[in-house]
């Protein structure tokens, strides 16, 4: 599904998460950061209430592999399509080469999840899925596999 330079050297995945928008809760996605270092991966946290363009800008900057946001607000169906947009302006969705894969978690309902999908988004974690579905998930999809 995923292919980039990074991962065909088996070079550690670089993921980037984020909060975007107005939402103050952070605790889990510094949960979830924790468990990706302790799998093997470089994280690197943008904080919170930052905008989709400083997101692709900072994932194109980074030369990341995987681009997570945490969204407990309610506002994923909002803002999610401004995240796929930046990330394909910035030339990171598309072709194989420069497709950087595009997760999101949070407070997501059960019928979010397909229209996200629709729109772009590689993978959907609602509250309460396990750090090591996560892992497990990113992993699959930059080795090739359909996570």
């Amino acid at each position: 599904m995923v292919s980039t330079a990074r991962s065909r050297l088996n070079n550690p995945p670089r993921v980037l998460l984020a909060k975007l928008g107005l939402d103050g809760h952070d605790r889990g996605v510094k949960v979830i950061a924790r468990a990706l270092r302790d799998a093997g991966m470089e994280v690197v946290y943008l904080g919170m209430r930052v905008t989709a363009d400083q997101v692709a800008a900072a994932a194109a900057q980074e030369d990341v592999d995987v681009v997570g946001i945490s969204i407990l607000s309610g506002a994923h169906m909002r803002l999610m399509p401004r995240m796929v947009d930046a990330l394909q302006r910035h030339g990171l969705r598309g072709d194989a080469d420069g497709h950087v894969m595009l997760l999101v978690g949070g407070t997501i309902p059960d019928g979010d999840v397909e229209p996200l999908r629709q729109m772009g988004v590689d993978g959907v974690f609602p509250v309460g899925t396990f750090t090591g579905e996560m892992v497990d998930f990113i992993r699959a999809g930059l080795s090739g596999e359909t996570p």
